[in-house]
């Protein structure tokens, strides 16, 4: 094995009896595709790329053939793309007799460079860009997902229509609720300290059945690792459990959408110092801070397409549904896009609250730290922050900072984007607008209910 695999890890398997080995690897929207292989060919492979169809670049979430797509399709005849497993991404999936599980990525033909489409890569891509500026990024996750006392066959047998919740009602923060199902509460965080996904915190939202999971911070690759694995793994906890959760953005227009927020902060390169955080200053805000915070007001709008990505995302984004529906930002104002979090210099943050809790977390995260090194980059001065409701203001607002209220214009915006070109690279930005525009054709045809079909299991 290589330098970058322990010698004796081969070893150690054998010696605990494992035989096989799980790995998975996230496709263009988030969802993870996999597979488990024998100790055998994880043993010849381990060091090395190998392949994996790529037709998960040229598929959609109902395993649907792009027609748009030049990256892959019939015309490349569907090859093999090379991955390799990344060494440091080892979890034990205790409940399959402590088998290990690892993340892969997609690489280039050379089998060094980054691969121009893979979201993870592309999250690599952009923290690179933040590394040659001297700069390291934490980041955490935090979602809402509804909990049905339904399989994933009934929802189908029911079209997805008059579903059991877990609990009835709307109970934020309810320690009756919580109470009453600790069984549920505490196998899920240990669940999730297992996978190495630990939670800060797991408490019921607004809603029948709703909780809302913060996932501790780490770096920002590992972070949206954890964000990717939570999302999958929660589902498999409860589908083993004959329940089933949801992460679409909006499954009932009678409650609030379901966020997939991001908190951050940079740092310097050995993460010893906070570079947001500076005591001279009011709210403690940096001058960097303030670039970075001015970088995501201006690119929110171009990068909507990557925070956004499905047809059901833009049911969230309406006014008083606790979901921005413009690029404004505000100190610990949660009707504002991106919320200053001002604290110690361990806590000094920004939490970014557009994004849903269908996005893919690779992408979320390449997108924030872009847009904030834009900002960083192009010295962009942070105008006054919203004070009290920012849903007020938003007519006074200028275009540059009013939101897309749909994926198709979106997707434009964000094709368009110089930027967007600049930063991601024109490959990823091509195939991607490719996804998106499919997405939306596939809506256009469709005359049911197609976005809980869809999203509901699966995103």
């Amino acid at each position: 094995m290589s330098a970058n695999w322990p010698s004796d890890r081969i070893e150690q398997y054998k010696k605990e009896g494992i035989k096989r080995v799980k790995l998975g690897v996230a496709d263009i929207d988030g969802v993870l595709r996999g597979k488990y292989i024998s100790l055998d060919k994880f043993s010849s492979v381990a060091d090395d790329c190998f392949g994996f169809c790529d037709c998960i670049f040229g598929w959609d979430t109902d395993d649907q053939l792009y027609d748009n797509a030049r990256f892959t399709g019939w015309h490349t005849a569907y090859p093999d793309a090379l991955y390799r497993l990344d060494p440091n991404t080892e979890r034990r999936l205790k409940d399959e007799d402590n088998i290990p599980y690892y993340i892969g990525e997609f690489v280039a033909s050379d089998r060094k460079s980054l691969h121009s489409v893979c979201p993870r890569s592309l999250l690599q891509h952009v923290l690179n860009q933040a590394n040659e500026l001297n700069y390291a990024v934490k980041m955490a996750f935090e979602y809402e997902f509804f909990i049905f006392n339904e399989t994933s066959h009934s929802v189908r047998e029911k079209n997805y229509r008059n579903l059991i919740p877990l609990s009835p009602g709307n109970f934020g923060y309810s320690v009756l609720r919580a109470s009453t199902y600790s069984h549920l509460f505490n196998e899920l965080m240990d669940y999730c300290m297992d996978i190495d996904c630990p939670l800060e915190a797991l408490h019921c939202e607004t809603g029948p059945g709703v909780w809302e999971a913060a996932i501790n911070v780490d770096h920002a690759l590992a972070a949206a690792d954890k964000a990717v694995l939570f999302k999958t793994f929660t589902k498999v906890f409860f589908q083993k459990r004959d329940l089933i959760a949801t992460f679409m953005a909006k499954w009932s227009m009678d409650y609030p959408g379901q966020s997939g927020h991001c908190h951050q902060s940079l740092f310097d390169k050995d993460y010893r110092n906070n570079l947001f955080y500076d005591p001279d200053q009011p709210d403690n805000m940096s001058d960097l801070m303030k670039h970075y915070v001015a970088g995501q007001q201006k690119y929110l709008r171009p990068f909507l397409a990557m925070f956004a990505p499905t047809i059901n995302s833009y049911t969230r984004l309406v006014k008083g549904a606790w979901a921005p529906t413009a690029s404004t930002w505000g100190i610990e104002n949660r009707t504002a896009a991106l919320r200053v979090i001002p604290g110690s210099e361990k806590a000094q943050r920004l939490e970014f609250r557009i994004g849903s809790a269908d996005a893919n977390p690779y992408l979320v995260a390449a997108a924030n730290i872009a847009a904030g090194l834009l900002g960083i980059k192009e010295k962009l001065t942070l105008g006054d922050g919203v004070r009290g409701n920012a849903y007020e203001i938003q007519d006074e607002l200028p275009e540059s900072l009013q939101l897309p209220s749909n994926l198709r214009d979106a997707t434009h915006i964000f094709k368009t984007s110089k930027e967007a070109q600049k930063i991601f690279g024109s490959d990823f930005v091509e195939h991607y607008v490719a996804s998106r525009e499919w997405e939306v054709r596939q809506y256009e045809q469709s005359i049911n209910d197609w976005q809980l079909r869809r999203y509901f299991e699966i995103i």
